[in-house]
């Protein structure tokens, strides 16, 4: 089932950077670092909670697909992966999409804490309290 209003529904081929049978991995519209991507299901569906087993497993395989031929072309040195369900949790498009984000050394004076930094207060848990 596919939204007529879902910009991931009817992704442009420009944006494509590979194709399963049951995703489409594209570059990210506004990357927060050079090479982001997004892998998404061709069924569109809102949470990684619906997913059915065969499409997670699809999707892990793309992640790591697209993620070992990122580091040949751009030798990122880690990545962020994250989904986000719900509006609570800044899901803005309805349709499940994995962000794949190359990080590289010095892309910020002090990474530790990763995706913990959405709550920039919390993101610190090595320090002493």
């Amino acid at each position: 089932m596919m939204s007529e209003t879902c910009p991931f529904c009817a992704v442009p081929p420009d944006r494509i950077f590979a194709e399963t049978d049951l995703t489409v991995t594209i570059n990210d519209g506004f990357p927060v670092s050079p090479g982001h991507l997004l892998v998404i299901p061709k069924r569109h569906f809102a949470s990684a909670f619906d997913a059915t087993d065969a499409e997670m497993a699809e999707l892990w395989r793309a992640l790591r697909q697209a993620a070992e031929r990122m580091q040949t072309e751009r030798g990122p040195d880690g990545f962020n992966i994250g989904v986000n369900v719900a509006a609570a949790a800044g899901q803005t498009v309805m349709h499940l999409h994995w962000h794949l984000i190359p990080r590289y050394q010095g892309d910020q004076p002090d990474p530790r804490g990763g995706i913990r930094r959405i709550f920039p207060a919390l993101a610190d848990y090595w320090s002493p309290r």
